[in-house]
C-alpha cells in the first residue's frame, strides 16, 4: 500500500501544476491592438455601375438613292466635321441641273420680251383706238349741234335730230370703253403680265435649286469630328435613304451613364467629381458630373447620372461596363477609426473599446458618419487621440483588464523571416507577466 502512495503522489503534483497553469492562463489580460483615433479629410462617397457612351455619335444617311461610287474613308478613320466622305453616282442629277439652268434662261428671256415688247405695243394699240373714239365723238357732237340748231330754225325734221343723238351716245360710249380700256393696260394689266413672266423665271430658278441640291446630296460630309465607327457598304452598293452609310463617334469624350441607388440622389449635383474604374481593370480615370435624371427608374429605383470623361488618347471604348464613385460631399478634421475599431452597441447602436493608460478597455456607444474605404466618421462618442482596440475587442467586456500588443515587432519578424531565412528570429522582450508564466512552466516541467 505504501508503494502505491508513493507512487499516485507525484501524478497528483502534475494535475495540480496543469490546474494551477490553466488558472494562470484564464487570468491572464486579453491581447489586444489599439490605434488612436485621428483627424482627416473623409468624404461621402455614391457608387454605381455603368456603360460608356461617346460624347456625340452620327448615323450618316444618304438623302437621295443611288449606287456609291467611291468612299473615301474606312471604319477607324479619324474625320473632321465637313470632310467629304463618300460620293453617290450623280450623271443623271448633273445633266438635271443643265436642263433647269436652260429653262431659267427661257423664263428670263419672256420677262425681258414682256417688259419691253408685248405690253409696250398693247399700249400704243389701245391709245390709237382711245383716239379715234375721241374723234368719232367730236364728229357725232357737231353733227348733233348742226341738226338741232336746223331743227330750230324749221329747216329740219326732228326724226333726223334723233338719229343724230343716237349716234353721238353710240361714239361717246365707244370712247368710254377705249378709255378704260388703255388704263387696264396701263395699271393692272401691264402689272399682271409683268407678275406672270417673273414668276415662271422664279419657278425655274426653284427648280434648279432643287436639282443642285440633289447634285449636292451625292456628295456625303461628316456632320461632326471623330471616328469612323461602322460603314456597312461597300462601293457599287446602292445607298438609300433611311439606311445608314456610315457611322461617326466623338470619343474625344465620353459619357458614363450610371446608375445609383434612389436613396442616395439626393446628394448628387451636376459638377461633382467622379472616379470611374472599367471593370476588370483597376485604372482609374476622372470626370465630372454633368446630367443629374429628374426621375428614377421604377423598374429598378435607380437614378442615372451621366458623368463626362476625357479621353484624349482614346483608351476608353464607348460600350465599355465601369464603375463610378462620386464625391457628394467633403468633410475636413472629422475623427476617424478603422472599420474594424467599430463593434456591436446595445440595443443595436453601436459602439468602440477605448483602452486607457492603465490598460482597463471601456466600451463606449458613438455616433456614425461617412465611410471611405477602410475609415469611417465618428461623430459622437471618442475624441481624437484616444486609443481604440481594433483587433480582439470582440467579447471582451466594459471596464476589462486588457493586454496591448503592438503589430510593429511582429510585423518586423514576419518580414525578417520572409526576405532573410537564415537569421534566427529577435526574442521578443519578457515583462512580469511573461516571467511569471515561464516560471511556472519550469516549475511544472
Amino acid at each position: 500500500m505504501l508503494a502505491k502512495a508513493v507512487s499516485i503522489i507525484p501524478f497528483l503534483l502534475l494535475l495540480s501544476a496543469c490546474a494551477k497553469k490553466e488558472a494562470a492562463e484564464v487570468a491572464s489580460p486579453a491581447p489586444v491592438q489599439v490605434t488612436s483615433v485621428t483627424q482627416a479629410t473623409i468624404r461621402r462617397i455614391v457608387n454605381g455601375d455603368g456603360v460608356l457612351f461617346p460624347q456625340d455619335q452620327a448615323n450618316v444617311i444618304p438623302k437621295i438613292t443611288a449606287p456609291v461610287q467611291k468612299f473615301f474613308v474606312r471604319r477607324g478613320d479619324h474625320v473632321k466635321q465637313g470632310q467629304l466622305l463618300a460620293e453617290l453616282e450623280n450623271r443623271d442629277l448633273v445633266a438635271a441641273v443643265a436642263e433647269s439652268k436652260s429653262a431659267i434662261d427661257q423664263a428670263e428671256s419672256n420677262l425681258r420680251a414682256t417688259e419691253g415688247s408685248t405690253i409696250p405695243e398693247a399700249v400704243v394699240k389701245a391709245q390709237t383706238d382711245l383716239e379715234s373714239a375721241r374723234q368719232a365723238r367730236d364728229a357725232a357732237k357737231k353733227v348733233l349741234d348742226s341738226r338741232e340748231q336746223l331743227f330750230k330754225e324749221g329747216a329740219l325734221a326732228a326724226r333726223q335730230v334723233d338719229e343724230s343723238r343716237l349716234a353721238y351716245v353710240q361714239a361717246q360710249s365707244q370712247y368710254q370703253a377705249a378709255e378704260e380700256h388703255l388704263k387696264t393696260l396701263q395699271g393692272v394689266g401691264k402689272e399682271e403680265q409683268s407678275k406672270s413672266a417673273s414668276l415662271q423665271v422664279q419657278a425655274a430658278k426653284a427648280h434648279y435649286d432643287s436639282q443642285q441640291a440633289q447634285v449636292a446630296y451625292s456628295r456625303v460630309l461628316s456632320p461632326l469630328t471623330g471616328v469612323v465607327a461602322d460603314r456597312p457598304l461597300n462601293e457599287g452598293d446602292i445607298a438609300a435613304p433611311g439606311m445608314p452609310l456610315l457611322s461617326i463617334m466623338d470619343i474625344s469624350r465620353v459619357v458614363a451613364r450610371v446608375n445609383v441607388p434612389q436613396a442616395d440622389a439626393s446628394s448628387l449635383k451636376v459638377g461633382q467629381t467622379a472616379i470611374v474604374t472599367q471593370t476588370g481593370s483597376s485604372e482609374q480615370t476622372e470626370g465630372k458630373v454633368t446630367v443629374v435624371s429628374p426621375a428614377a427608374d421604377p423598374n429598378t429605383t435607380t437614378v442615372q447620372v451621366w458623368v463626362q470623361i476625357p479621353n484624349a488618347d482614346e483608351r476608353l471604348k464607348p460600350g465599355t461596363t465601369v464603375h463610378a464613385s462620386i464625391v457628394t460631399e467633403e468633410y475636413k478634421a472629422a475623427s476617424v477609426v478603422p472599420v474594424a475599431a467599430i463593434l456591436p452597441g446595445e440595443e443595436g447602436g453601436t459602439a468602440v473599446l477605448t483602452v486607457s493608460a492603465d490598460s482597463v478597455a471601456h466600451q463606449k456607444a458613438v455616433k456614425l458618419g461617412v465611410r471611405e474605404g477602410n475609415q469611417v466618421q465618428i461623430l459622437s462618442g471618442v475624441t481624437p487621440g484616444e486609443e481604440v482596440v481594433v483587433v480582439g475587442g470582440l467579447g471582451v467586456d466594459d471596464k476589462t483588464k486588457v493586454k496591448v500588443v503592438t503589430t510593429a515587432v511582429e510585423e518586423s519578424n514576419d518580414d525578417e523571416d520572409t526576405n532573410a531565412p537564415e537569421e534566427p528570429a529577435a526574442k521578443k522582450p519578457t515583462t512580469g507577466q511573461d516571467q511569471k508564466k515561464d516560471g511556472g512552466n519550469q516549475k511544472g516541467k
